[in-house]
């Protein structure tokens, strides 16, 4: 069954998205923002356990492949690095919309995600939407060093080459986000890009005025 975008918006009507690429303050802006609202937050990156529970790998290749290891998983090549982790976000899609219009029917739900131009605009106007974007050169270390990406940081640093590793995760996310960022700054979403001088304070209130919540 398709549904058509109008439909899929109106069901989606009290859910706000902040995406953006990985670094850019998604998850500490979505986090205060719940907090001090009272929102649900729906976090995309925590749900995938859950959501690959239910998935099926004739239909959900992406999210069923297997790794032996940190040195096969990190061995790929950039390109199949890349269209892994696309393919993933993709599969998973369909979860997240279905878990978002069940849990937003009475109540305003933030879903911190990884939505392109495309996507918000099929499922949610710009006011709704905030994209929060940082520089993609050299994330890995700032990446895997998050509280919530430990895992991710071990799993890397068990491989046997850590430093080419590293390489290919950073190559991987540059090529996944430098044109993506080109193409949200064009779009008609707003957008915050987060600077050395960038605070969590101010990036919050600016957030805050775009979804009309001050």
């Amino acid at each position: 069954m398709i549904f058509q975008d109008n439909v899929i918006k109106e069901y989606l009507k009290n859910v706000y998205f902040i995406t953006g690429t990985p670094c850019g303050g998604k998850t500490t802006v979505s986090r205060a923002l719940a907090e001090k609202y009272g929102f649900e937050l729906f976090d995309v990156d925590e749900r995938f356990d859950e959501h690959k529970k239910m998935s099926n790998p004739l239909f959900q290749p992406a999210m069923n492949t297997y790794f032996n290891s940190a040195d096969e998983f990190f061995g790929r090549t950039v390109e199949e690095y890349k269209n892994w982790l696309l393919n993933n976000t993709r599969e998973q899609l369909e979860f997240v919309l279905l878990d978002l219009i069940r849990l937003s029917e009475n109540k305003k739900v933030l879903c911190d995600c990884h939505l392109t131009v495309a996507q918000a605009l099929a499922f949610s106007e710009p006011a709704r939407v905030v994209f929060l974007i940082k520089d993609p050169s050299n994330l890995v270390d700032e990446y895997g060093n998050r509280p919530d990406h430990q895992g991710f940081f071990q799993y890397l640093n068990s491989a046997t080459d850590i430093e080419k590793a590293k390489q290919t995760v950073n190559i991987t996310l540059y090529e996944l986000n430098v044109n993506r960022i080109e193409e949200i700054k064009s779009s008609s979403f707003f957008w915050i890009e987060r600077t050395v001088d960038s605070t969590v304070e101010s990036t919050l209130t600016c957030v805050e005025k775009h979804l009309g919540l001050i």
